[in-house]
């Protein structure tokens, strides 16, 4: 990815912390939309001040898409889109409010598209493109209490392998990886710490996902690539 313009959406995020290092290691350039200022400092801690030249911070609501259009016509160039955003929930199906479904869809599926719609326009332009998205083994393992999570990150599956199929035959690849848990300060919080040994780590992942990014893997179009730890 050395050189090239990377779109890393949640790149502030409990993920981000173990993706964004990652992506600069590899000499890219990198476009990070942010909505809580607090998360951008934080994420600097962890990056050395050398690295700062290469990102730009775009304050963006990535549900708005006249937000995510102005975000990416600002980079000029999108080589690598690497989507990042999600959120978890759970409640039973028969007390789930339609609010809490929406916006479920909203922060997982709708949020996917956009940034996936507008990164392509820039990539069909110049011919070349990579696109990871972040699914969950519930997307391909449904559990009770997990409709509405389950329901958008399938979406997220089946909206990534249809890009992959459409870009048949260019260099345009659209790829997903499939994590169990991942440990971040909010699963830690929300689940405690006493088992995080198996989950899956934020810079592990990231190794799967800057391949699934790079020119190397051309060959791989519309994998839904499993990353489940010892979980």
């Amino acid at each position: 990815m050395k050189g090239k313009k990377v779109l890393l959406t949640g790149g502030t995020g409990g993920l981000g912390l173990g993706v964004t290092p990652a992506v600069l290691a590899q000499g890219a350039n990198v476009t990070i939309p942010y909505h809580n200022p607090k998360e951008v400092e934080r994420l600097k801690g962890f990056l050395a001040p050398a690295d700062f030249a290469r990102i730009q911070f775009v304050a963006t609501d990535l549900t708005h898409e006249p937000s995510v259009q102005h975000l990416v016509d600002g980079m000029g160039q999108v080589d690598v889109l690497i989507h990042l955003v999600g959120g978890f929930s759970m409640g039973k199906t028969y007390e789930y409010r339609l609010e809490q479904w929406q916006a479920d869809f909203q922060l997982n599926l709708t949020t996917t598209f956009l940034a996936c719609k507008h990164s392509l326009r820039k990539m069909v332009a110049s011919g070349y493109g990579r696109i990871v998205t972040v699914g969950s083994r519930a997307a391909v393992e449904p559990g009770g209490q997990l409709a509405a999570y389950c329901a958008s990150k399938a979406g997220v599956v089946a909206l990534t392998r249809a890009i992959a199929d459409e870009m048949k035959g260019t260099n345009i690849t659209a790829n997903v990886v499939l994590p169990s848990i991942i440990d971040t300060p909010a699963n830690r919080a929300a689940m405690g710490a006493e088992n995080a040994f198996q989950w899956v780590k934020p810079e592990s992942l990231a190794q799967v996902i800057c391949f699934l990014a790079s020119e190397a893997a051309r060959d791989l179009r519309g994998a839904a690539v499993p990353v489940y730890g010892d979980v």
